[in-house]
């Protein structure tokens, strides 16, 4: 579901309530939700920019841009950047309750969202998958992990994503409401008849559900929790540190992904029932609202959280901040590394 679902789940014309009569209800509190929260769309815009530019400044700088975990780490933060594209259309969207930047760009932004969005989910998916590799099959790993690898995942991961909005471009349509005279851009199918549009988004909500939440927790959970126990029996001095960060990163990931997909289960499950009142369609729509801006919020800070966890990158950045303001040298430690070194640490994210 797009930003614009909490907007008009209570209108008349949004989700299935097209298919079957039901009451009609008032938007203007859904309205007033999405227009203060609109706030926290500039933010991660802001936010999520900045960072990613600095991720993409420090690995040209001091990276190699051929080495496996840099291919997929630049992919993350291209992903991140075009899903954060689409966040101030969504925000003066949201604020202005019309939309007023035409049919077109409703499509564009709508497949923009959901490309970021789903690529996002599958490069994390698979820096963790790569990491994984590096630690657990250390012996073996840089044979596994060539640059001939990097590039066919990441092909694969684009081609999937882009398949899977090309449902988006399709649905994605400005609506004029009877109601109140205002324009809606969302997933409503367009010229599309009926049925056709409720399996298309029908099938869309269950390859989110799978493919873009199953699936992931299924491999991010299994490749820590053998990252974990490799690193356990090792000797390494920092393997409870180490053990510690596995464990944020799982939780951080299961805490800001879930819940928005199970309150977006319970949200398409009661589109069903004829009998809700406008309240308890307003709360699930609310409740999705809130829950999926914690997903924002992960994915536009990953590409930063998967970079400076690494004591390399930590340090180029200290590299930089003395360059730029040399009077920060008496209190910033900088060990000077060179641009060939062996980025082995870098790659294991350890």
């Amino acid at each position: 579901m797009d930003p614009t679902t909490a907007m008009m789940d209570t209108t008349e014309s949004t989700d299935y309530t097209f298919l079957t009569p039901v009451e009609p209800c008032n938007p203007d509190s859904e309205n007033s939700l999405g227009a203060y929260m609109s706030i926290i769309y500039y933010f991660i815009f802001f936010f999520s920019v900045s960072g990613n530019v600095l991720v993409l400044v420090i690995i040209y700088r001091f990276e190699r841009l051929t080495t496996v975990t840099n291919i997929l780490l630049l992919n993350l933060v291209f992903s991140s950047l075009i899903f954060v594209s689409s966040l101030p259309f969504w925000g003066v969207y949201q604020q202005l309750s019309t939309w007023i930047f035409g049919n077109p760009m409703c499509k564009i932004v709508g497949t923009f969202y959901y490309l970021g969005f789903y690529s996002s989910v599958l490069f994390l998916t698979l820096l963790t998958f790569d990491r994984h590799i590096a630690v657990v099959y250390s012996l073996s790993a840089p044979r596994m992990r060539n640059h001939r690898y990097a590039v066919i995942s990441c092909v694969v991961v684009w081609v999937v994503s882009s398949v899977v909005c090309i449902k988006e471009m399709i649905l994605h349509s400005t609506y004029e409401s009877t109601m109140d005279g205002r324009t809606y851009c969302q997933d409503q199918g367009g010229d599309l008849d009926i049925d056709a549009a409720m399996r298309l988004r029908e099938s869309g909500f269950y390859i989110q559900l799978f493919l873009f939440l199953i699936f992931p927790l299924v491999v991010i959970t299994y490749c820590y929790v053998r990252i974990a126990i490799t690193v356990l029996s090792s000797q390494l001095v920092t393997k409870f540190k180490t053990v510690r960060l596995i464990f944020c990163i799982v939780v951080l990931f299961f805490v800001c992904w879930t819940p928005y997909n199970i309150a977006l289960l319970i949200k398409e499950k009661s589109l069903e029932d004829d009998e809700q009142t406008c309240e308890e369609r307003g709360s699930k729509s609310a409740a999705v609202h809130v829950t999926r801006n914690l997903t924002y919020i992960y994915f536009c800070i990953s590409p930063l959280f998967y970079t400076f966890v690494g004591k390399k990158f930590q340090n180029y950045f200290r590299q930089m901040m003395v360059k730029r303001f040399p009077r920060l040298r008496k209190h910033i430690s900088v060990s000077q590394q060179s641009r060939s070194m062996s980025t082995k640490s870098t790659q294991n994210g350890l």
